[in-house]
């Protein structure tokens, strides 16, 4: 029949628009901003920087290796180095980042800046309302802002969390095996070596050879 598809079209559109009032499948509109629907664990937004513990200072996973800076597409992300160095989660010796910006009125939200990340210190917010009435300086976010704990990471990317906690988990505990290993030798070393020196004397001291005529 002549106009088949375009009553069945019809039919399904009436069929969806009435539905909405008495699916609950179908209730789609949400009283935004007071109602709002929790975000799939794959939604992103926007980057942000994971710090482990209580404190964003000292826990903050970046090294400011700037890869994530080069890398990114818009140019968004800007890094300023710190001269010395700081103990980092695992107690290692790390450099930090005294600045971190990230300009979020041009970032494409392309993800590229956490898969080239090696140390899981940059992740993808799914917090999506940053609109304000100032075009600059309100979309420019600082370290300070950008800086979430880990485990609001886990909070928003559970299975991906996980998967990277116990990563660098093992990665730690291996450093910590390896550190330890390398103390119990040099102290080793240092017993021996005192032990050598302390019977230095002793054969210093016996006589070699016979009587003297």
């Amino acid at each position: 029949m002549v106009g088949k598809g375009i009553i069945k079209g019809l039919a399904e559109t009436a069929r969806n628009f009435f539905g909405s009032y008495v699916s609950k499948q179908r209730l789609t509109t949400v009283q935004y901003p007071e109602d709002r629907e929790p975000q799939i664990e794959a939604a992103r937004s926007f980057p942000f920087l994971v710090f482990d513990g209580a404190d964003a200072d000292a826990g903050l996973r970046c090294v400011a290796c700037q890869i994530c800076e080069k890398e990114c597409p818009p140019k968004c992300i800007f890094i300023e180095k710190s001269k010395d160095k700081k103990l980092d989660a695992a107690g290692k010796q790390q450099y930090y980042p005294t600045t971190f910006n990230i300009d979020i009125s041009v970032c494409m939200s392309c993800q590229i800046c956490t898969e080239v990340c090696p140390f899981e210190s940059i992740k993808m917010d799914v917090q999506y309302d940053h609109s304000s009435g100032d075009r600059f300086a309100s979309l420019l976010l600082s370290k300070q802002q950008l800086a979430k704990s880990n485990e609001y990471y886990n909070s928003i990317h559970p299975t991906e969390a996980a998967a990277v906690d116990a990563r660098l988990g093992e990665e730690r505990a291996a450093a910590k095996a390896k550190a330890q290993a390398t103390a119990e030798a040099k102290a080793a070393k240092e017993k021996a070596a005192a032990e050598a020196k302390a019977a230095a004397p002793a054969l210093e001291a016996k006589p070699v050879g016979g009587d003297a005529k």
